[in-house]
């Protein structure tokens, strides 16, 4: 097999594995921020679909693939037709420049893989 990232499917078996052992081991400041995280992306004042696409937007920027590969799912979760997070990618090129460009083909690569998945519709 190829590298755990290669596929959407072994981005999430290693993503579970890996927290299990993190919050296994029981450090108290690493659980409760992992806690916040998750919390975080709840709704509240803005709903779940805004706070992806500004998880989204923000991990474009800060170029992190196991960032935007986890947004990008989430935001096929909570229903984004693919103009939308086209629209999403596009503000996260401007804000972030020409580097991010490499990291956007990634992120069409998995929408492209979650799609091909039964992951919602493209269209709106």
């Amino acid at each position: 097999m190829g590298h755990h990232h290669d596929s959407i499917e072994g981005f999430n078996a290693f993503r579970s594995e890996m927290n299990e052992k993190i919050f296994a081991a029981g450090n108290l400041t690493t659980n409760r921020f992992f806690n916040l995280d998750t919390r975080a992306y709840e709704a509240g004042a803005l709903d779940v679909r805004t706070k992806e696409m500004l998880g989204l937007v923000a991990s474009l920027v800060l170029r992190c693939d196991d960032c935007i590969t986890y947004h990008v799912l989430k935001c096929v979760e909570a229903g984004l037709t693919d103009p939308e997070i086209h629209e999403v990618f596009s503000i996260g090129l401007v804000v972030g420049g020409s580097i991010v460009i490499p990291h956007l083909r990634r992120a069409v690569a998995r929408l492209e893989e979650a799609r091909a998945q039964g992951g919602g519709q493209a269209l709106a």
